[in-house]
């Protein structure tokens, strides 16, 4: 019965929208996840969903509910960038894990959206460690590219994706080459006829002018596979590699209005996927690992291209990070590179980014080493990340206008002993419940008379 119970309670909490509350901290160290400093005393308004205010001096509207926040830290909730939130359960269970379609005849258009699962302990246990928002994506199977990464909100809600098919995805570092044929050659050729098919499938389609409408591909609003697009089938030739759907899904990144994040770690390939800018002008790149992104941090910045970059790697487990450094993200960021720290997929759980942006602040004491000032890494895990998503002053900042999404840290947050104490989404509190707390709970102070035989000494 109490099975039963639990059941219907959360099929009625998935259901039920909440409704966001009005709400104001007081007295509390704030960071407002904007690469500044945390302020001392401050207040955080929120009302409607939304922040209306942060700082010191700001005033509580009459009517607005006050939480003591002395003592405790507040900042926006966290926002990571290129993870597998959603996507699986237990990865040593085949049926429970969706991140991976080895055997589909499809590859850049499988849509990450559809199998993200709001109910996943993964996403509850990453809440609890104030995590709001996130960009997810798959691993790529058969081909180069893994398909079509969502934007999800970690909210108690039926409603998890924020923005659906909202970058694309694809491997040109030592995975790409293996699944393209065993070499970087051939996942370069690969990605060369891939763009030009999409291309000229959009023109023979006669909507290839999407790109005037970026915002239909970057909100959902419209489908990126147009009907006339499948309709044109036939016109196609004989000679093409993609399917009609994997073309068509490509459309948006030749056209530049669907960013292409690209996994790639070497100097040399980095470099390489720079030049693809020479041929296709109109492409919107972010780069993914970047282990040796400190040796070309120039020419990154010079083209203006994002990235999300391993934070604590200083040891090569491959031959494409032989110069891997903890330095990696804080020289890049002195290049002028726009950088966030990630992915966070597998072992490496979102919740960690405090401890990895943290690790970067700890850096800057080593001699001969490169770091981040604490703002700096504050906002690689919140504000910089949401900006590479296409969310910039919409999240992972505390901002008038910004989404109420808030943290209550019993400490500073990229110290290991802090914790957060309360979460809210969109002004919506939420519960901070998971296997793991309820585990913890259960067994912190069993008595040993409950425990079974099979654990008597």
């Amino acid at each position: 019965m109490k099975m039963l119970a639990s059941a219907l309670a959360l099929s009625v909490a998935l259901v039920s929208p909440a409704i966001a509350q009005d709400l104001a901290i007081t007295g509390a160290t704030v960071a407002t996840g904007d690469g500044s400093e945390p302020i001392q005393d401050a207040t955080v308004v929120v009302r409607g969903g939304r922040v209306v205010a942060a700082g010191s001096g700001v005033a509580v509207p009459a009517g607005v509910p006050v939480i003591d926040g002395t003592g405790k830290w507040v900042t926006p909730g966290l926002f990571s960038a290129v993870t597998d939130l959603g996507l699986w359960d237990v990865g040593a269970v085949e049926e429970s894990d969706d991140r991976e379609a080895e055997a589909s005849p499809f590859s850049a258009s499988l849509d990450m959206s559809v199998a993200i699962n709001p109910a996943s302990q993964h996403i509850l246990v990453s809440r609890m460690g104030g995590v709001t928002r996130a960009t997810v994506i798959g691993q790529p199977g058969s081909s180069i590219f893994s398909g079509q990464g969502a934007i999800i909100d970690l909210g108690e809600d039926p409603d998890t994706v924020t923005r659906a098919r909202a970058f694309q995805f694809i491997n040109l570092d030592e995975t790409g080459a293996r699944l393209a044929g065993g070499s970087r050659t051939a996942a370069h050729a690969l990605l060369r006829n891939a763009l030009r098919e999409a291309r000229d499938y959009g023109n023979r389609s006669g909507i290839a002018g999407t790109a005037s409408r970026p915002e239909a591909v970057r909100t959902g609003d419209d489908l990126p596979i147009d009907p006339r697009m499948v309709d044109n089938e036939t016109q196609r030739g004989e000679d093409v590699l993609l399917t009609r759907f994997d073309a068509a899904a490509l459309v948006p990144v030749a056209n530049g209005s669907q960013p292409l994040y690209v996994q790639v770690d070497r100097a040399a390939d980095i470099r390489a996927v720079l030049a693809l800018k020479n041929e296709f002008p109109q492409l919107d790149l972010v780069l993914v690992g970047v282990h040796e992104g400190w040796l070309v941090a120039s020419d990154i910045a010079a083209a203006g291209v994002p990235a999300v970059a391993f934070a604590l790697d200083d040891l090569p487990v491959a031959f494409e990070e032989l110069a891997a450094t903890q330095s990696n993200i804080g020289r890049m960021k002195d290049a002028g590179v726009t950088v966030a720290i990630g992915p966070f997929t597998d072992d490496f759980q979102p919740r960690f980014a405090p401890q990895f942006a943290g690790n970067l602040v700890g850096l800057q004491k080593v001699p001969g080493a490169t770091g981040l000032t604490w703002g700096e890494a504050f906002a690689a895990i919140t504000s910089v990340p949401a900006k590479i998503a296409g969310m910039e002053g919409q999240a992972g900042v505390l901002a008038p206008g910004a989404h109420g999404d808030v943290v209550i840290w019993d400490g500073d947050p990229l110290e290991l002993s802090s914790a957060p104490e309360r979460v809210w989404i969109d002004g919506v509190e939420q519960p901070l419940d998971n296997h793991q707390s309820a585990l913890r709970n259960r067994y912190r102070d069993l008595d040993r008379s409950e425990l079974p035989k099979a654990y008597d000494w």
